[in-house]
Parts: structure tokens; sequence; C-alpha cells
């Protein structure tokens, strides 16, 4: 008998002595950590990945020149001065960054019941954005358009009598995004979660030429918590009166927020964004699942806080959650993340 029979021999032996079940797609047939073993296939199988391109730094303006001004409750975030917002801009295009999102630190004395600020076309916002246009930076600017940052209530609209009033808040958001667009804005986006605004300030941008200006529309906003440290950063905390459940959503709600993303869609909405990102994961997903369309979400400054806190105290590792958390972010759908951890994830990731 050959050697090549008696081989043979033992291996029908073998697999005569196999449960039937191990033939047909069990165990050890099929052992699911041979594509785990080594790095090169873990890489070679992964379903989703993470890459500078999908990350937007959100930025904090305040007025001055060479200011770093740190955010009590945002470990190693800062508001910058335009200056520096524009280094911090070239950083971002060495990093790969594509997009940075722009949000402002108003003088106190500059707010007001109707929000005049949000009209002036030197505003902070406005300035940097110019600033960065005239650095020529091959970046994509996002401004917000609400009136919180500007309001002398906190609200992101017109507050007439107890009521946020809807269609007179509207008329303002139009005239502040055409501001921001003669500024250089890139996307305008909306997150004042006004009914209706989407269409009014793309008819008000096609009818001012701004054609290609897009909107990134905050289409499922949620009355959230996480909003503490945020508030810090652009100076509203202590000044809001009452809350904002009248017009951003009920965080028990899912279907509400399909039917947001679907009219604002249909309004004009080039990118739709979920806000807060990680709690509404399941948000993300259903949003990004059903309609097909550029989805980003929002790692807002509480869950911001909340894992920096940890990292602080030793009580995560920072760089192995960190890159844990952005990548939930893609798995769950999003085409991209607003993220305040965005510079040191690209760097790590580069790496």
């Amino acid at each position: 008998m050959s050697s090549r029979t008696r081989a043979a021999g033992r291996l029908t032996d073998t697999a005569a002595s196999l449960p039937a079940e191990s033939l047909s797609g069990g165990f050890p047939a099929i052992r699911m950590r041979r594509n785990r073993k080594t790095p090169w296939s873990r890489r070679l199988v992964a379903e989703h990945r993470l890459s500078p391109s999908d990350l937007i730094w959100p930025m904090f303006v305040v007025d001055g020149e060479g200011q770093r001004v740190p955010v009590a409750s945002m470990p190693d975030v800062e508001r910058l001065s335009v200056d520096l917002i524009v280094e911090a801009a070239k950083e971002a295009v060495d990093l790969g960054i594509p997009a940075v999102a722009l949000f402002p630190f108003t003088d106190p004395k500059k707010r007001s019941e109707d929000a005049q600020e949000a009209f002036n076309g030197d505003n902070l916002v406005c300035r940097a954005t110019r600033a960065i246009k005239k650095a020529k930076l091959d970046i994509g600017v996002i401004l917000d358009v609400a009136l919180d940052p500007y309001t002398s209530h906190g609200h992101d609209g017109l507050l007439i009598g107890d009521e946020i009033a809807n269609d007179e808040t509207n008329a303002a958001l139009v005239k502040q995004a055409l501001v921001q667009a003669e500024a250089g804005a890139d996307v305008l986006a909306p997150s004042d979660m006004m009914d209706g605004r989407i269409g009014i300030i793309r008819a008000a941008l096609e009818s001012a030429d701004f054609k290609n200006t897009q909107i990134m529309s905050y289409a499922a906003k949620y009355a959230s918590a996480f909003y503490g440290p945020f508030r810090d950063a652009v100076g509203s905390t202590g000044l809001l009166k009452g809350d904002k459940r009248t017009y951003q959503m009920d965080p028990a709600n899912t279907e509400e927020a399909l039917r947001e993303v679907a009219i604002d869609l249909d309004e004009g909405a080039d990118m739709v964004m979920v806000k807060p990102g990680m709690p509404y994961l399941d948000i993300v997903q259903r949003v990004s699942s059903e309609f097909g369309v550029p989805t980003f979400a929002y790692q807002v400054s509480g869950e911001y806080a909340m894992l920096a806190g940890a990292f602080e105290r030793g009580w995560l590792d920072r760089d192995k959650t960190m890159l844990e958390s952005l990548l939930a972010f893609k798995r769950a759908g999003a085409s991209g993340v607003l993220t305040y951890f965005a510079p040191r994830a690209a760097k790590l990731l580069a790496d």
C-alpha cells in the first residue's frame, strides 16, 4: 500500500469519526478565530474602516489675537482667536481632516433678544471663515445656522412672550445664512430645529446665487442632557430660560426622526445629521439605511467630556477607547463624525 493510500485512509477514518454537523458548517470545520489570528488578516477582513477623511473638527472662536482660552468642562479643548483658528485649520489639512465646524464665543455685551450679532458680516465666525479662505486652504468650512450663540436668552430662535416663534425665527435664520454664505462658508448647518427652515434657506441661497452652498441639516437633533459643556464653550451656560423641548426632539422617539429627515431632504438638504451621537446610534443606523444619503453624527460635548474625564483618571485607555468610539459611528452607517477628538484621532490613524 502506498503512503498516499495510507494517508487517504487515515483522513477517511478521521472524517468518519467527526460529528456530522462538523462536516456541514460547524466546528472544527469552521473556526472563526482563523481570520483573527494575525494583524494583517484582521485588516484584510475588516468590515469598516476609520480614516481622517471621516472626521470633522468642531472649533470655538473667541475675540482677540493669540488667544487660547481653555474650556473648563472639556479637557484639552480651547477657544481660539481667528489667527489661531487659521493655524488649526492648517493643521487639519496636514492631518487629512476634510472640514472644520466653527462656533463663536460671543461677547455677552453683543448678545440680544433679537440676536442681531448673528446678522453681522464681521462677527467671529464670518471673520474666521474669511481668514481661512484667504489662506487658500483645501478644507471645508461648516457654519452653524442657529441663534443660540447670539441670544440673551440662550434659545435657538426668537422668543416672543413665552414661545419660540417658528416663522419669525425662520426669517432671521435666512438673514444669518446669507451672511455666512457671503463670508465664504462651504456648508451651512441649520441646528435650530424650526419647521420649514431648510426649504426657506435653500430658496434664499438659490435666489442670492449661492447655488453651490451645501446644507447639512441637523435633521434629528434631540433635546439631550449631553449638551452642557458646549453651552459652557459658547458662553450660554446660565442664560437659557426654560428648555428646548418644544423644538428639539423627544429622546423617546425614533419614527419621528425618520420623518424629520425625510422632510429636510425634500426641502433641499444635501446631508443630514443625528445629534447627539453614541446614545443615538440606532437613529444613525436607521437614517443611513433607509435614506441612503450622506449621514453624519455629532459626538457632542457631553460625550467628549465623559470620555475625557475617564481618560484623565486612568479609568480608560485614551487612544484605544477614543478610536473605538469613533469606529462605532462608521459601523452604524455614518458617513462622518463631528468630534473634538479629530486632531488626536487623525494623528493616530496616520501613524
